[in-house]
């Protein structure tokens, strides 16, 4: 019974524990209230990461044209690297149309049809384009896939011929087409005239989409694969449940994915089956990411709260207390302000998992209408984290003082140690070295892999960082101690008399800033590097005069480019397709398969429109089942010119392409350079994104602007534009990810700002008896705030060198990688942006403390509490 007693007992504290540990915290509201704030900061971004975890797991879109079917089957819509993590492939995976007989032979399918989607311009009588809700497209499909949701037709007849087509009643309302009017309907940069024979109506309607139904025949024709459909839609016998048909088709077809519920929404919608992937990887892993920071954050504000206090803790082991009774108490005294933190924390967690859900939306990440679910799960785990790493945390912390003799505690609280441990200071010098070695050592696998590699390292020099950060601020002191702070004035003096005899605690607090500034450095600097680089290679390598693209996405058709080419002027006209393929390589002793950004154009006279900087072999030879790659991705995949690599293109589609070709520019146009037919063949809408054009010499660029405008009349969504076009056409550069990597930077760059506030803060709080100290000596209140501007000036210094010393290597060894240049794109509003950061956090955490804290009268403070 004594031992389960004590097991409960550390656990979960007694309600005597908690009596004392309730008290102790009132007279150390200070100390406390610090380790409150850092509590409660790292609950919100646990809890913001949980709900979006939580969300991508269990939340979608509620389906639309399928919410009348009973099981949606699709084709497998990922690449799967392990059983955990999957990849999404680019384009839809589409399912050969004999499995709509094969499945509907299931017992309990009343019937299975096969559905395609075609994305479409619809023009009204006056030859404008009609569109579908905000932001979501006109689909076209067979009429026999109206019975999945069901539509019913509400003014005259299905469609029954290729020329007749029905729209859904909200299209028609907003185009203001009627019964029996004539529409253009454009697919891919083909137009043609339908009859509207009907309007039908959903009965929930549609949200997400605008729906155009032809013959089933002309569907699938101009769908462009008459053998395959995207989904079947499966509607059961009666007396047969969803659940029920959903396992006799999984024993029955094995390999199809079936879907029920509101899963049906992932095969009607790609895009939010694409947001479920993009969230649950990228809340997972900075979620865990952000748990090991919070800890260390929550355990390191904890540990200085507790150390202000040894003091105290060696007296009280001075009259008897015991070491056991030590612990328990300031376990006690963990479990109360972790406790609290963490569920004042959850509140603001969820409003922050709003707000990141607004970013993955603006990036393009997440639909609009995805939806965020709220539930216990999330609260519960950034209670148990924050409970368990402030225990841990009190734990460490109380050891050292209940471990040793009363009277050795008294005399070591008195004194503070004046060296690092060895530990500390041996893991710090050989963390150096090896940073050193990763950056500018050439011993990372070549490619993308040398620059992320670099990029990783600055966690090393920020461990470093933080083991030898109070000796690098002393070494600093000496240094250039006299050039921040004048000694001939009193404030000065006794600022750097201060740092000199207390350097492990202003090192304390110039470590974490540090810290930050490197990472934002890092963060921000490697963007601009990539950006500049990309936009370098862009500059220089396009050398068209005009391009063409399509309004409202719909791409162009292979018959605008052979009109083009033959308009008097034009020497070269290069399509080109955009899409993400995945490479799989040998890795060690296993294979590893990346993503990447592929483009397919046609190899005639290639360079004249795309300078790619090709360095071996020749992209003339771009035909057939070959492809050329970037020299970051040839070094990434070990590919050679003449060997094949492994290639999985958009729609998953398998190909071993012989290599012909290897370049620079992969920033600037893709890393993947593939056949033009090729990727079309592969694209879901099967059309290009921009077509290159270039003249021949001494022709009028203007003229030529006209002639190309009157070539391309005939398909209505074509625009002729000039090389700034391009940048705009769909697939091109995205800054989606960037926006993401922005926001998951920012959120850990501000919860590290409310770190270093705290510490700065409880640090600079905790100093009350020493200035009333001073003011007793004749210290006037100006002067001490003078010789903690001085302070402040040495830990913005410090901050600011050693973050920069940490930033150099892996921006010069990542600029390498990418660019094979050793000299990154600093920009001076990132550089005049971090700078005022720091000043900011540091002058104004310092002052705002130190005005408090001289406040009360000496003698008050002299002769009270410590």
């Amino acid at each position: 019974m004594g031992l389960i007693r004590r097991l409960i007992r550390l656990v979960v504290p007694l309600p005597g524990d908690l009596k004392l540990a309730w008290s102790t915290i009132k007279g150390n509201r200070g100390g406390f209230g610090g380790s409150f704030i850092a509590i409660v900061a790292g609950s919100t971004v646990i809890t913001a990461c949980g709900v979006l975890l939580l969300s991508g797991l269990g939340n979608g879109v509620t389906p639309e044209r399928y919410s009348g079917a009973a099981v949606v089957l699709g084709a497998p819509q990922s690449f799967w690297l392990d059983e955990s993590s999957e990849v999404r492939y680019s384009e839809r995976v589409t399912l050969p149309a004999d499995k709509v007989a094969a499945v509907a032979a299931v017992p309990g399918v009343q019937s299975a049809v096969g559905d395609v989607n075609v994305q479409l311009s619809v023009l009204n009588p006056d030859g404008d384009v009609v569109s579908g809700p905000p932001g979501f497209p006109v689909l076209g499909h067979g009429w026999s896939a109206a019975a999945l949701a069901p539509f019913t037709v509400a003014k005259g007849r299905a469609p029954t011929t290729p020329g007749d087509v029905v729209l859904d009643a909200d299209l028609a309302a907003r185009g203001d087409v009627a019964l029996d009017a004539t529409v253009q309907i454009v697919v891919g940069s083909i137009p043609a005239s339908y009859r509207v024979v009907g309007i039908a109506t959903a009965p929930d309607g549609l949200d997400r989409q605008s729906a155009v139904f032809f013959s089933d025949e002309q569907a699938f024709r101009l769908s462009g694969r008459p053998d395959r459909v995207d989904a079947i839609g499966l509607l059961a016998a009666p007396g047969i449940t969803p659940e029920q048909l959903a396992g006799r088709i999984r024993s029955a077809v094995p390999d199809v994915l079936v879907h029920t519920g509101a899963e049906r929404g992932d095969v009607e919608f790609l895009d939010v089956g694409d947001a479920r992937g993009v969230v649950v990887e990228t809340a997972a892993s900075f979620g865990g990411t952000m748990v090991l920071i919070v800890v260390f954050v929550v355990a390191s504000t904890l540990a200085l709260s507790v150390r202000q206090r040894r003091r105290e803790l060696a007296l009280l082991r001075a009259i008897g207390a015991t070491p056991k009774q030590i612990h328990w108490m300031i376990n006690a005294e963990m479990t109360l302000v972790s406790v609290s933190g963490a569920l004042v924390g959850a509140i603001p967690g969820v409003a922050l998992a709003f707000v990141m859900r607004g970013v993955f939306v603006l990036a393009g990440a997440m639909p609009p209408d995805f939806q965020m679910q709220v539930g216990v799960l999330p609260i519960l785990a950034a209670l148990v984290l924050c409970v368990i790493s402030a225990r841990f945390a009190g734990w460490l912390v109380a050891r050292r003082v209940a471990n040793v003799s009363p009277v050795e505690a008294l005399g070591d609280a008195a004194i503070e140690p004046k060296k690092l441990g060895r530990v500390r200071l041996t893991i710090g010098v050989l963390l150096i070295p090896l940073g050193l070695l990763l950056t500018l050592g050439n011993v990372a696998s070549p490619g993308d892999s040398a620059a992320d590699t670099a990029a990783s390292a600055v966690l090393l020099f920020v461990v470093a960082l933080g083991c030898l950060g109070p000796m690098l601020l002393n070494g600093t002191l000496v240094l250039f101690g006299r050039f921040v702070n004048r000694r001939s004035t009193a404030a000065g003096f006794l600022a750097q008399a201060n740092a000199r005899a207390n350097w492990r605690r202003l090192g304390s607090a110039t470590t974490p800033l540090a810290m930050g500034v490197a990472l934002a450095a890092v963060q921000v600097f490697g963007a601009s590097t990539t950006i500049a680089g990309a936009r370098h290679q862009l500059e220089d390598g396009l050398r068209a005069g005009h391009v063409l693209t399509a309004s409202s996405g719909a791409g162009i058709s292979p018959q605008v480019v052979d009109a083009v080419r033959g308009v008097p002027g034009v020497a070269v006209a290069t399509p080109v397709a955009r899409m993400r393929v995945l490479l799989t390589f040998p890795s060690e002793d296993s294979t590893a398969t990346r993503v990447f950004a592929a483009q397919g154009v046609a190899p005639e006279r290639l360079a004249d429109t795309m300078e790619l900087g090709v360095v071996q072999g020749d992209t003339a030879d771009l035909r057939g089942e070959t492809v050329a790659l970037s020299r970051v991705v040839a070094e990434t995949v070990h590919a050679r010119v003449g060997g094949t690599t492994e290639l999985h293109l958009g729609d998953g589609t398998m190909v071993k392409p012989r290599v012909v070709a290897i370049y620079e520019n992969g920033l600037g146009f893709g890393d993947v350079t593939l056949p033009n037919d090729l990727v079309v063949a592969h694209t879901t809408a099967q059309v290009d994104s921009a077509v290159l054009i270039r003249s021949e010499a001494g022709i009028d660029q203007k003229a030529l602007g006209n002639a190309l405008r009157d070539a391309v009349r005939p398909w209505p969504t074509v625009q002729v534009g000039g090389r700034e076009a391009f940048l705009d056409a769909p697939g091109a550069v995205r800054s989606g990810e960037w926006m993401l990597n922005l926001l998951f930077q920012t959120v850990l760059l501000g919860y590290i700002a409310i770190a270093v506030v705290n510490t700065l803060v409880m640090s600079t709080a905790a100093r009350v008896r020493e200035f009333a100290m001073l003011r007793l000596v004749g210290a006037s209140r100006s002067q001490l705030r003078a010789m903690m501007n001085g302070e402040a000036r040495i830990v913005i210094l410090g901050s600011l060198l050693f973050g920069a010393l940490a930033t150099i290597p892996p921006l010069v060894g990542f600029s390498l990688g990418l660019t094979r240049s050793p000299t990154p794109t600093i920009s001076i509003a990132g550089v005049i942006a971090i700078v005022a950061l720091t000043v900011a956090l540091c002058r104004g955490a310092i002052t705002i403390a130190t005005r408090f804290a001289i406040r009360p009268e000496p003698m008050d403070v002299i002769g009270g509490r410590e």
